[in-house]
């Protein structure tokens, strides 16, 4: 029997994520009928805020009230609750089990699949606060789904009720997938830290870098929106000025080599999108011959190659 048009949804898990979604489906439209937490307080919570879902005391009981379950936890207990999951399939009752990791394979679900469970992925590309607010910022998001069949047409529908875009990706990429995500997400924040640290040399407060380099960001993100990654391009590298560069550089290299190896890695990678242009800068090749002397200088031997 397949999965129903408005299956039965269940959630192992009562984070962040699991709030988010949770509630998004119920607006929907979609049944959300019980929950289980790490602690008995965020599943109550949880469930509370969901017409006729009820909070239960242990993962099993999720599953034998669901038709489709959403495993909501961290990497690491995935597999563990996988494999001491009990799928009755008898007369033919539809049964789901879907994780939400960006990085785990749908793989680890093994054992409900040997069950007669269907299994497959589900991983908003989105960082969730825990606050209300989620609810209405994943609309415009995109959501990763693997799976087959009619599972993958379920989770499908399902991500577009809460208005994301869908992706979908073969399992054997998911480690190059996931950890490429980070460069929107916290490698992001580790350049912003990168500048608060250079900042703060220079007697600027934590505070006062924030204040003034995340609008920056903001609009660093709305003109690549606009004009694609590298008609965003803003600074040196976009302007062609190699001279201004060069003296960028030496003055990382004053801060160390780690501070100057990561600038010039980076502005390898500007220099990569102003190639693409219509029309490069005329200084692009002095450019890259600045940058690539300075990782020579700042990187083991070797360790510069592209």
């Amino acid at each position: 029997m397949p999965l129903p048009a408005l299956p039965r949804l269940g959630f192992i898990g009562a984070g962040r994520l699991a709030r988010c979604l949770a509630v998004g489906f119920a607006r929907a439209g979609y049944p959300v009928v019980a929950v289980a937490g790490r602690s008995a307080d965020s599943a109550q919570r949880l469930a509370h805020a969901l017409p006729q879902c009820r909070a239960v005391t242990d993962a099993q009981a999720v599953v034998d009230a669901s038709e489709l379950v959403f495993l909501a936890v961290p990497d690491d207990g995935i597999g563990t609750i996988a494999n001491n999951l009990s799928f009755d399939t008898a007369n033919d009752r539809p049964i789901a089990l879907v994780h939400c990791s960006g990085a785990t394979s749908v793989d680890v679900l093994a054992p409900a699949r040997a069950q007669g469970a269907l299994i497959g992925g589900f991983h908003p590309l989105y960082l969730f606060s825990g606050d209300p607010i989620d609810i209405e910022r994943l609309a415009g998001c995109s959501v990763t789904i693997e799976a087959q069949g009619e599972l993958a047409s379920t989770l499908d529908a399902l991500a577009r009720s809460l208005r994301c875009e869908v992706l979908t990706l073969p399992g054997e990429h998911r480690m190059l997938y996931h950890g490429a995500a980070h460069y929107a997400a916290s490698f992001a924040l580790a350049a912003l830290a990168e500048a608060v640290d250079v900042w703060r040399t220079l007697g600027f407060a934590e505070e006062q870098s924030l204040r003034a380099l995340l609008p920056m960001l903001a609009g660093t993100v709305e003109a690549a929106r606009a004009k694609g990654l590298a008609g965003a391009l803003a600074g040196p590298v976009s302007r062609g000025d190699a001279a201004v560069l060069e003296r960028q550089l030496s003055a990382f290299e004053s801060l160390g080599a780690d501070h100057a190896a990561l600038y010039a890695l980076l502005t390898r990678r500007a220099l990569s999108l102003a190639r693409s242009r219509p029309q490069p800068p005329a200084s692009i090749e002095a450019m890259t011959r600045t940058v690539e002397a300075t990782l020579e200088r700042c990187l083991p031997q070797g360790a510069s190659a592209r």
